[in-house]
């Protein structure tokens, strides 16, 4: 689907704290993983502006090479994104679409300065093995980097490791993907530790692979009782155990990094759990929003089966995103319904309802993820516009600002800037 356009994501949390950035200091220059330094889609130095259009607060716009829903991520002055490159040669049969055609499955680098594209590179040339869904590509996985590496995984073409100068350094193949109606996949890589985390939720054998982040060597890897799925999973630091946590429509498991053994398990999503975890306030947000609503707050520190037992600080069944991911801001967790542009808001700790289902006005569908800043939430619309509300206790908006593109890929804050990648053109939007 088209959720993690949405990117890998790698953030460490203290029990009973709210998320701290592993990156240090860097929260200003620095959008690492496709939810932000700390996972939870807050760029906690960050200051972006709050209107514009295509004449306004325009620092460039670049044209997009190929087609993917990656998001964008950011390190000192490189922007990193993944897409797929269709070539003239056709392999079979023309009832494929696109996958009848071979593709260039590549990795760009674009300097955060002028919007120049610096390198790209092709990480596998082949034709894909099946279709994807209307509302995917064959890119929609994210990047995530440490400033010295920059990971890509593209599913069944495989894992690739580049420095940030586009130096490969090592690729690993890590099987094929069958996916539901040959929709496509888009669960992306999580840096936790010295490992690479790779889920591979699917309608063959689905599998949970750590990969040394240096030498591309297996680690280990773990069987799932699970089908195809799409949420990017998301990595904690708990009681000093560091942790890798994977949403699914069976159940939600936390693995141990070092050894791949489950540490606690809970059910209750609905099927096709999309939305990346979130966590913060010693808890992990679990949500989807197919065939039915929920949000499961679960207290980490525990071990074992969780289901139906007070390791559920609080839930709800209403409201809840198909596609999109929460953003954690403050003491409020706020997200969109389904795929509207309708927008809620709870208090964290507690679930306690502070406003509910407000519709961003001008907006229709969102795929995108909401990012936040200062004392901003911003959502970008497929057709778009973008919707900037206030953090507060009241529903608020602040503004609509619309462009002339598509919008699927979710947006990166750094420092001042806001980067909204479309379907043709990478944005760079800040103050003059």
């Amino acid at each position: 689907m088209a959720q993690n356009r949405s990117a890998p994501i790698v953030i460490y949390f203290l029990l009973g704290l709210l998320s701290v950035d592993i990156y240090g200091n860097s929260g200003s220059d620095y959008w690492p993983v496709w939810r932000g330094p700390d996972g939870t889609g807050t760029a906690s130095k960050g200051n972006p502006p709050l209107t514009w259009s295509e004449t306004e607060n325009i620092k460039w716009k670049t044209k997009l090479p190929g087609k993917g829903f990656s998001s964008p991520v950011v390190w000192g002055d490189k922007v990193f994104f993944q897409t797929s490159i269709k070539t003239d040669k056709k392999v079979t049969d023309s009832d494929l679409g696109d996958a009848a055609y071979v593709h260039k499955f590549d990795v760009v680098c674009v300097d955060r300065g002028t919007g120049k594209i610096l390198w790209q590179r092709t990480a596998r040339e082949e034709k894909p093995h099946e279709k994807h869904g209307r509302g995917n590509s064959f890119a929609s996985y994210s990047p995530v980097t440490d400033g010295k590496y920059v990971w890509a995984g593209f599913g069944s073409h495989g894992l690739h490791c580049y420095d940030v100068d586009g130096n490969g350094k090592w690729s690993v193949d890590l099987g094929r993907m069958k996916t539901d109606d040959e929709i496509g996949g888009a669960s992306s890589p999580v840096l936790a530790g010295q490992a690479v985390i790779v889920v591979m939720d699917h309608m063959a054998d689905s599998t949970i692979t750590a990969v040394n982040k240096e030498t591309g060597k297996i680690i280990w890897r773990k069987g799932r009782d699970e089908e195809t799925g799409w949420a990017t999973p998301v990595a904690a630091e708990v009681n000093g155990k560091l942790q890798v946590i994977t949403s699914s429509d069976n159940r939600v498991r936390s693995y141990d990094v070092k050894t791949g053994e489950v540490i606690w398990e809970c059910e209750g999503q609905t099927m096709n759990a999309i939305p990346t975890p979130v966590a913060g306030f010693g808890k992990v947000y679990c949500t989807s929003g197919f065939q039915g609503n929920i949000l499961q707050a679960i207290e980490l520190g525990r071990t074992g089966d969780l289901t139906g037992i007070d390791a559920i600080s609080w839930e709800i069944k209403k409201n809840t995103p198909y596609i999109s991911s929460p953003v954690l801001v403050g003491d409020k967790i706020y997200f969109c319904y389904g795929r509207r542009a309708a927008v809620s808001c709870y208090e964290a700790e507690t679930g306690k309802v502070v406003f509910e289902r407000q519709k961003l006005e001008g907006l229709k569908d969102i795929y995108a993820s909401p990012v936040a800043a200062k004392d901003r939430i911003y959502f970008v619309g497929r057709d778009g516009k973008t919707a900037v509300i206030k953090h507060s206790k009241k529903f608020e908006t602040l503004a609509v600002n619309t462009l002339d593109d598509k919008f699927d890929a979710s947006p990166a804050i750094a420092g001042d800037e806001i980067f909204l990648k479309g379907k043709t053109y990478l944005y760079c939007i800040a103050k003059p």
